[in-house]
C-alpha cells in the first residue's frame, strides 16, 4: 500500500468492530460515556438530545440549523473536530482524488461533510472517501442525506481533539463494515499510516507517497507535496 522504504508494517491491538445492540446501557457517568466513546474531549458530545437517543434524523437536523456536522455513536452526537490546517490537507487529498478518480469513471469521492451510514445507529464522516460505482445499486448516486454505504477508501486527518481510542474505534468499524483501504494522515507529525486490515499498518514519512493499492491502482500522492507550505 505505500512506497519504498516504508517502514515494517505494525500489528494494532484489536478494536471495535461494532457498535452494541444497547446505547449507553452500562454507561452510568459522564466519565464512562466520554472512555466508550473513545476518551475524546467532553466538549464534543451534544447534549441535546439526551445522549443514547439521539437518531439520524437529528444529525440531518442540527447539520441544516447549525452546520456542525455530528456523528453518530450509540445515540450521542459527537462533533466532528474542524481546523483550517486539517480542511486544507483534506481539500488536497479530495481534489487529487478526483483528478484521478473522475476521468477514468471510477466511483464518487466525497469531502469533510460527507455523511455514511456503517451500520444501523452508526454514523460517520470520513474527511475523504472514495467509493467505487460497485458499492452503489445500480451503480447511481444516492439521493439520501445519510446513505447506507462502506466506502473502499476512507481518509482521516487527525486533529488535535482526536484520541488515540476514539480513532482505533473508528478503524475498527471501517473495516467491520466493509472498508477496504484507511490513511490516517496527522499533519503534526507530517505522516500518514496506511490500513490495509484493522490490524496491520505501514507508516509513511517524508520523501515517501501515499498510494491507491489495490483500491485505486496507480494513484500516487507524494507527502512533500501534501504537506507542502506553499507560499507565493
Amino acid at each position: 500500500m505505500a512506497t519504498t522504504h516504508a517502514s515494517k508494517p505494525r500489528r494494532k491491538p484489536k478494536t471495535i468492530l461494532a457498535p452494541p445492540a444497547a446505547p449507553l446501557a452500562d454507561v452510568t457517568t459522564i466519565g464512562d460515556l466520554l472512555k466508550r466513546l473513545g476518551n475524546i474531549p467532553a466538549g464534543r458530545v451534544r447534549l441535546h438530545p439526551t445522549p443514547g437517543t439521539a437518531t439520524e434524523k437529528d444529525v440531518i437536523a442540527i447539520l441544516d440549523r447549525e452546520n456542525r456536522p455530528c456523528e453518530l455513536v450509540e445515540g450521542t452526537l459527537v462533533e466532528k473536530p474542524a481546523g483550517y490546517e486539517e480542511s486544507a490537507i483534506a481539500g488536497l487529498i479530495l481534489t487529487s482524488l478526483n483528478i484521478f478518480v473522475r476521468p477514468r469513471k471510477l466511483g464518487i469521492v466525497t469531502g469533510p461533510d460527507g455523511t455514511i451510514k456503517l451500520f444501523a445507529g452508526l454514523v460517520r464522516i470520513p474527511d475523504v472517501a472514495f467509493a467505487s460505482w460497485d458499492r452503489f445499486p445500480d451503480r447511481k448516486r444516492p439521493k439520501t442525506h445519510i446513505p447506507h454505504l462502506a466506502p473502499d477508501l476512507v481518509v482521516e486527518v487527525l486533529s488535535k481533539s482526536n484520541t488515540k481510542p476514539e480513532m482505533n474505534r473508528k478503524l475498527g468499524e471501517y473495516f467491520a463494515a466493509g472498508v477496504r483501504l484507511v490513511w490516517m494522515v496527522d499533519p503534526r507529525k507530517r505522516t500518514a499510516r496506511v490500513h490495509a486490515t484493522v490490524d496491520q499498518s505501514v507508516l509513511i514519512k517524508q520523501g515517501q507517497s501515499l498510494d491507491g493499492g489495490a483500491v485505486l491502482p496507480g494513484f500516487v500522492l507524494p507527502l512533500d507535496e501534501l504537506f507542502a507550505n506553499n507560499q507565493p
